[in-house]
């Protein structure tokens, strides 16, 4: 579905990414996790278009980001670390306008923000204004903007970012209900969700790839009991690298 080869991007003399390769499978849950500044929102403005690479290759399909730019953007839907929801407009207002960005044609437009005002659980809200909801609906309100139009793939920057546990739990469900039917690609710092939602992980650290398997296989390599263990055992190994 998804192949990144040899990703590098440099800001300036700052390497932040450096020499990715990984793949991604159709309906799979891919988790891109690390700690600050080890290159994943890079990777991830590179994945949806938003920043060049300086060096690699990135392919969707058979399309090339570089060659099929807008086709692939076409594919993906967007959920950044700050949600970039215009506040003063209601939900559904919002919905709507975003529809149209998508270019979801008219005849099928309200039974689409329908069908993701369920999956989102926002119906009971779609009447209020965005800077009244909590912040948990505010990110169901990013999710569903980020799969409006059906893309297949989706980009999920710290979705459940500043989360209560309940809201937490809530958002864990509907990015499962979604990987059911699209490729999901999630970062987050909570490791215990990662763990119970992704059904592959990579690590990296200072841009570099440091381990892709399992949650299973990742604590079987580190010798760990969760995942929080194995990540503090990795990412100091590659301090002490240094």
């Amino acid at each position: 579905m998804i192949r990144v080869e040899n990703l590098t991007k440099y800001y300036g003399d700052n390497l932040a990414v450096d020499n990715l390769s990984f793949e991604i499978k159709k309906g799979e849950i891919l988790g891109l996790l690390g700690p600050n500044g080890a290159g994943k929102s890079t990777t991830y403005r590179i994945l949806t278009g938003f920043l060049n690479p300086t060096s690699g290759t990135i392919k969707v399909k058979d399309l090339d980001i570089k060659e099929d730019l807008l086709e692939i953007k076409k594919m993906i839907g967007y959920l950044p670390e700050s949600a970039p929801l215009y506040k003063s407009m209601l939900v559904f207002e919002y919905l709507n306008y975003v529809a149209d960005l998508r270019d979801v044609p008219n005849e099928g437009k309200l039974s689409h923000i329908k069908e993701l005002a369920d999956l989102c659980s926002l119906n009971e809200v779609m009447h209020m204004r965005i800077d009244e909801l909590s912040k948990g609906y505010r990110q169901r309100v990013g999710i569903a903007h980020s799969l409006m139009g059906d893309p297949e793939i989706l980009v999920l920057d710290e979705p459940i970012s500043g989360l209560d546990p309940n809201q937490i739990a809530d958002t864990r469900e509907i990015i499962k209900r979604i990987g059911k039917e699209k490729t999901i690609i999630y970062s987050t710092h909570i490791l215990s969700e990662a763990e119970s939602t992704c059904d592959r992980i990579i690590i990296i650290d200072k841009g570099k790839m440091v381990i892709d398997g399992t949650a299973e296989q990742i604590k079987e390599k580190t010798k760990t009991d969760t995942l929080e263990e194995a990540f503090k055992v990795l990412t100091s190994k590659r301090v002490g690298e240094r």
